[in-house]
């Protein structure tokens, strides 16, 4: 059930999201528990300076969840192009540990959130019982 609405001047919205995204070679980067530090560091100051709110997130190994409330004055592609780039930018300047280029793959997921909110919250907060090792999977 909807909580809270959020205003602005001249508008009343909840208009939230679930953002997933990978890094660019799709490897175990964000394995790192400082570099995982580091990123919710930087992504709580990045929604405080733009007004996205927060409900919930997961830093996985090799991919992001982010569940935000983004105000309609920003775009999504406009709030997912600030959270990856200054994310990276921020990110390689504090650890030094990743090559030249881009950290962040092209592309990302979006998906609008409605009733289901309670699923997508739960989907994202177990993210880590999920995992499935790949190493000592058994195919035959």
């Amino acid at each position: 059930m909807l909580t809270k609405l959020y205003r602005l001047e001249h508008s009343t919205y909840v208009c939230q999201y679930h953002i997933v995204w990978i890094p660019r070679y799709r490897g175990k980067v964000l394995a790192d528990v400082y570099i995982k530090q580091e990123l919710k560091r930087i992504f709580k100051f990045i929604c405080k300076w733009k007004g996205f709110t927060t409900v919930a997130w997961h830093i996985g190994d090799d991919h992001i969840h982010l569940y935000l409330i983004i105000p309609p004055k920003y775009s999504v592609s406009y709030s997912i192009q600030v959270l990856k780039s200054k994310s990276a930018n921020w990110l390689k300047k504090k650890t030094k540990r990743f090559p030249q280029g881009n950290l962040w793959a092209r592309g990302y997921f979006v998906s609008t959130i409605g009733i289901n909110e309670h699923v997508v919250i739960n989907y994202i907060k177990n993210q880590d019982h999920k995992r499935v090792d790949i190493e000592n999977m058994k195919l035959f």
